[in-house]
């Protein structure tokens, strides 16, 4: 028997019947899995935060931000007056971002809506703005295209990334870069810099020097007073957009440093009067070259230095390297007869001879072993002053043998041979003093009229400064001075006021410096005419002519030295070529300070007509 529900219950009990559960090691295996890979998340996250912040900070800072240098303004440099020497003016260069931009194909221009269309990091740039870019900058579109989208490979030949900073052009005019920015082409930028200009020009090349592109010094005082001149550059680092647009500041601006100014003891004035008239001579002479040094006698002060050939500062691409020597300060020469005057106050200073002190010159002929030392002008008994004078090699070598070896050397070493001047000039030569154990008598004999001992023209003028300041040894700045700095007393006054007597009579007539005069002013110095040594060996026709004298005798004020390298033989004489530069920047230089005359305007005492000439060979 049934009932009619029946299957109406059988049915809700399977609805109420529990539904079999999902086994336990799949639910433990999900969560396990969920678990893991927010781990897996959690740990990396951690990795990159923590340890690995700097990788992804710099990949960040690749594509979107950029640190510009703030360029320093260098510090001028003015002469002792405050003339300007070297200034630094504003500039602009042009450079590029060559990852950021992309090369259109040949016929096809921008869109002008290119900005909202394009959704790549680079941005196009057709062959139309890359000619009138070229043209802007004065290069070709050949060069232009190879900076910009050359590839680059490496030294495995693999192809590497194009670079993020290119220059275009360095050193443009405002007005120029204004033109080329005008151009509106993207990814093109400019950025300020600075140019050094020197007013002065090749006037004060080898005492300025120079600075590369970049701004660093190359030569002269732009490289010794580098880091003094140069300041500090300054940074500024902005956010660019994926176009290379700066868009904002992200951090604070540090300013630049500016460079500091210096001073020299230079007189722009004398400068220019000690250029002229050497590079006026070296053309006449036709000689290979030549140097000039003015001193302060009372300070040690360089009034002026120059030398030529000279170069202009201002046309970097065109300067010969063989024009930058500082002849002056770097090259060696044996000095010729100018060194009498150091050997006659070595021998007046051991007390060995007086001014009057007579000694036979044996009519001009001295032999020494196998050599003969001979005079140009043949004499009998002279007087030491008679010596200078004449310039007696024979009577020269007498004095020096005189002296004991060690004790000469150690006179030559107290009067700044053999030793650098500490000017701080690049490239500054101490010049040559062999060690006195190795002399023989002859070359102790060869010393003592310039033979054997090599200097600089500058280490001649600090020499004959002794006798323009009563016998101290100042040292030589190129620096302007509040006040002379200590110096070294190295022969007694007496001495030097003795052999600037001789070095007066030297060009008076009679003397081989007749040239050497100036109206107005009493003056003195030595001649030197001296065979240059060639491939070891003495030449036949090449000569080093020099000069170095005082001014004026009374009261001493300023040493000059002119050296003339290898002039043309009929001119090779010291009293022809190196005398009559001496006079020329005397006169003027004695003038522009205001030194009072001390002696007749008419005072020039040349020979009488139809004399010959007094002109010594060494």
């Amino acid at each position: 028997m049934s009932f009619p529900n029946t299957a109406a219950r059988q049915a809700g009990r399977r609805q109420l019947r529990p539904q079999p559960r999902l086994e336990n090691w799949r639910t433990w295996f999900v969560l396990s899995s969920l678990l893991l890979l927010f781990a897996i998340l959690l740990g990396r996250g951690i990795y990159l935060q923590g340890f690995n912040e700097e990788f992804l900070k710099e990949q960040g800072d690749q594509r979107y931000t950029r640190n510009l240098k703030m360029e320093a303004l260098r510090g001028m440099i003015t002469d002792r007056n405050g003339e300007l020497l070297a200034q630094s003016t504003t500039v602009q260069s042009i450079w590029a971002s060559p990852r950021s931009i992309y090369l259109l194909p040949k016929g096809q221009e921008r869109p002008h809506d290119w900005r909202q269309k394009n959704d790549e990091e680079q941005v196009p740039v057709s062959l139309t703005e890359i000619h009138k870019l070229s043209s802007q900058l004065g290069v070709s579109d050949a060069e232009l295209l190879k900076k910009l989208f050359d590839e680059r490979v490496n030294s495995k030949g693999e192809a590497q990334k194009r670079p993020d900073f290119v220059w275009l052009k360095r050193q443009l005019s405002p007005e120029d870069a204004k033109k080329v920015m005008a151009l509106n082409i993207p990814g093109i930028y400019s950025q300020t810099e600075y140019r050094r200009f020197y007013p002065a020009g090749e006037q004060l090349a080898h005492v300025i020097g120079f600075t590369d592109i970049d701004g660093k010094g190359q030569e002269g005082f732009e490289l010794t007073r580098d880091k003094t001149l140069a300041g500090k550059a300054g940074s500024r680092t902005v956010i660019r957009d994926r176009r290379g647009y700066i868009v904002e500041d992200i951090s604070t601006i540090v300013p630049p440093l500016d460079g500091q100014t210096l001073q020299l003891s230079i007189d722009r004035r004398i400068q220019y009067l000690a250029f002229r008239e050497l590079n006026s001579m070296v053309e006449r002479s036709h000689a290979v070259g030549g140097a000039i040094v003015v001193l302060d006698s009372r300070t040690g002060e360089v009034l002026a230095l120059a030398n030529a050939p000279s170069y202009n500062p201002n046309s970097r691409t065109r300067i010969d390297p063989a024009h930058r020597r500082n002849r002056a300060v770097t090259d060696l020469y044996e000095p010729g007869s100018t060194m009498k005057a150091i050997t006659a106050a070595m021998a007046l200073d051991a007390g060995k001879v007086k001014p009057t002190t007579v000694i036979n010159t044996d009519g001009g002929r001295m032999t020494i072993g196998p050599a003969t030392i001979r005079d140009d002008h043949p004499g009998g008994s002279m007087t030491i002053e008679q010596i200078m004078q004449k310039s007696s090699n024979v009577g020269a070598a007498k004095m020096a043998l005189m002296m004991d070896r060690e004790a000469m050397h150690t006179f030559l070493k107290n009067m700044g041979f053999g030793e650098k001047l500490n000017t701080g000039f690049p490239g500054e030569a101490a010049g040559r003093l062999r060690p006195w154990k190795d002399w023989r008598p002859i070359e102790q004999a060869t010393m003592a009229y310039g033979y054997g001992a090599s200097v600089s023209v500058m280490q001649m003028a600090r020499a004959y400064q002794v006798f323009a300041s009563d016998g101290e040894l100042r040292p030589i700045t190129f620096t302007k001075l509040v006040a002379p700095m200590p110096g070294r007393q190295v022969i007694k006054p007496e001495t030097a006021q003795a052999v600037r007597k001789m070095l007066e009579m030297v060009t008076l007539p009679g003397g081989t410096a007749t040239r050497a005069q100036v109206i107005g002013y009493r003056v003195g110095g030595k001649t030197g005419t001296a065979k240059k040594l060639v491939n070891g060996v003495y030449s036949d026709t090449a000569r080093v002519g020099s000069f170095v004298g005082i001014a004026p005798i009374s009261n001493p004020r300023i040493v000059v030295a002119v050296m003339i390298d290898e002039p043309a033989f009929e001119m090779r004489y010291g009293g022809l070529v190196a005398a009559p530069v001496f006079s020329n920047v005397v006169a003027g230089t004695l003038r522009i300070l205001g030194v009072p005359p001390d002696s007749p305007t008419e005072n020039i005492l040349l020979p009488p007509p139809g004399a010959p000439e007094i002109l010594e060979e060494t």
